[in-house]
């Protein structure tokens, strides 16, 4: 029984310390990508990054297929 005892005692001990190391610990900030506008493609609806899309006459396009295909209507 005492075996047991001085067993749950290190293990509480053990527990209490790693608690309170990591309270003392700074915590690192990852650093997060930049958010970026998402636009649609007025052809065929996909969402895609602004940077990566065609602007046309204030439309956004997936790619210049899309966009010739829209003002050929």
């Amino acid at each position: 029984m005492s075996r047991l005892l001085f067993l749950f005692v290190v293990i509480a001990v053990v527990y209490w310390l790693l608690k309170s190391y990591r309270k003392q610990s700074p915590k690192q900030d990852v650093p997060t990508a930049a958010s970026e506008d998402m636009v649609r493609c007025a052809q065929c609806g996909v969402h895609l990054p602004k940077s990566e899309a065609t602007l046309s006459d204030g439309k956004h396009f997936c790619g210049e297929a899309h966009r010739r295909e829209y003002e050929s209507k």
